[in-house]
């Protein structure tokens, strides 16, 4: 059995591993095996970062040691966390706000008349996209009906987001009239949090996806967010998600990406157009 000295050795050498190029290579061939992602050789610090507190945990003297214990056998839940701790950033309520109005003022209008409106979050993470989508159509469309999707390859990121409890400081965007009607401030243990309503929550259903391998019961919907996800894959990757993902867009239905994304070579023959920043319209 370990000491206390010799754990919290092994937890220091982790926090200031030197990783080498066959050690990052064998952790980039397998979160790009497993769920696509890209991670570059400038990534290193974020490799060690993100897992070395689970290293520490397993006792293990480096990332080659944990390289083969995830790839022993039964290991199919260590997997998952590797990939939970990965794939999990903050996010906060109504980010890229200019999409949300897009939505409000270009797109609802246009479906006001439609029986059902349908949209997908894609790379939802800890939910707060969902639930500003949620929002937003409960305030300018009920009562004709819509559906909202949530997805995420992160277990543990799609439990946080069903939730629906966050730090007060993630809903500093959130209009103020949404704030009131849609969410509770937390008092006692919750003190410096908010909830999101029950109604809201129970509006929007999450499941974890793999935008490598969409099952065919996915669906199709009017608008599809697609955010800061296609930044983690590399180029063949990343027109293999666009696919993927605009398989499911209705035609004439619209796909929101990152500010910080583009689709330039990566949309093939789909036919969709810019009509507005990091906002495309797929064509009949």
């Amino acid at each position: 059995m370990k000491t206390t000295r010799q754990t919290a050795k092994v937890a220091t050498n982790l926090q200031s591993l030197d990783v080498s190029d066959a050690e990052m290579a064998l952790f980039r061939d397998f979160f790009q095996q497993k769920i696509g992602i890209y991670l570059s050789s400038s990534k290193k610090s974020l490799l060690t970062s993100r897992l070395a507190s689970r290293i520490h945990e397993l006792a293990l003297p480096s990332l080659r040691a944990y390289h083969e214990f995830l790839l022993s056998p039964g290991q199919e839940a260590e997997q998952q966390r590797a990939i939970d701790l990965i794939t999990t950033n903050e996010t906060y309520f109504f980010r890229e706000e200019e999409h949300f109005r897009y939505l409000a003022q270009h797109i609802l209008p246009r479906k006001a008349a439609q029986n059902e409106f349908r949209i997908w979050s894609a790379a939802s993470s800890t939910g707060e996209e969902a639930y500003s989508i949620a929002m937003l159509l409960h305030a300018q469309r009920n009562p004709q009906p819509w559906h909202i999707e949530a997805s995420d390859i992160s277990t543990r990121v799609l439990s946080y987001a069903k939730r629906g409890l966050y730090p007060l400081h993630r809903g500093q965007k959130i209009p103020p009239d949404y704030l009131k009607n849609y969410c509770l401030r937390g008092s006692d243990a919750y003190e410096g949090h908010l909830l999101v309503q029950q109604a809201i929550r129970e509006s929007v259903h999450f499941s974890q996806k793999n935008l490598l391998n969409l099952p065919k019961s996915t669906g199709l919907f009017d608008v599809i967010f697609l955010r800061n996800v296609l930044i983690y894959f590399d180029p063949p990757t990343k027109a293999q998600v666009i696919q993927n993902v605009c398989r499911h867009l209705k035609p004439g239905g619209w796909l929101f990406i990152g500010h910080a994304e583009t689709l330039n070579g990566l949309d093939g023959n789909l036919k969709l157009k810019a009509c507005g920043p990091s906002i495309y319209q797929i064509g009949p």
